[in-house]
């Protein structure tokens, strides 16, 4: 990026800026996007940047991307069932696009 100057300068130039910059030691990063999909990060190298009151990260490693997964439990099918009166079938499939008891169950009720 900036080319001939070493990285001791930069440390130096970035500090005389309000710029610091520390490293974190992190085992594994783990994003959750909005749409329930889960970024994971093994093995990564984390930045904290923080520059005028400001913080980020820079984060590099390893990554895989999986959908969470939701575990009904016998006992959420049941409740939903007896206060609903709808089948399993549709209990599950509302429990699955819900992940919530109340909302599956105000969602089948409507």
């Amino acid at each position: 990026m900036f080319g001939g100057i070493n990285p001791r300068e930069m440390q130096g130039m970035m500090k005389k800026m309000g710029i610091s910059q520390d490293e974190i030691d992190a085992q594994k990063v783990t994003i959750e996007k909005k749409d329930g999909t889960l970024i994971i990060i093994k093995n990564p190298s984390v930045m904290e940047i923080k520059m005028q009151g400001n913080r980020s990260f820079q984060i590099s490693g390893e990554i895989e991307e999986k959908s969470k997964e939701v575990e009904i439990s016998p006992e959420d099918i049941k409740i939903v069932m007896e206060k609903t009166g709808c089948s399993k079938k549709e209990v599950k499939e509302a429990l699955l696009k819900t992940k919530d008891l109340a909302e599956a169950i105000l969602e089948l009720s409507d």
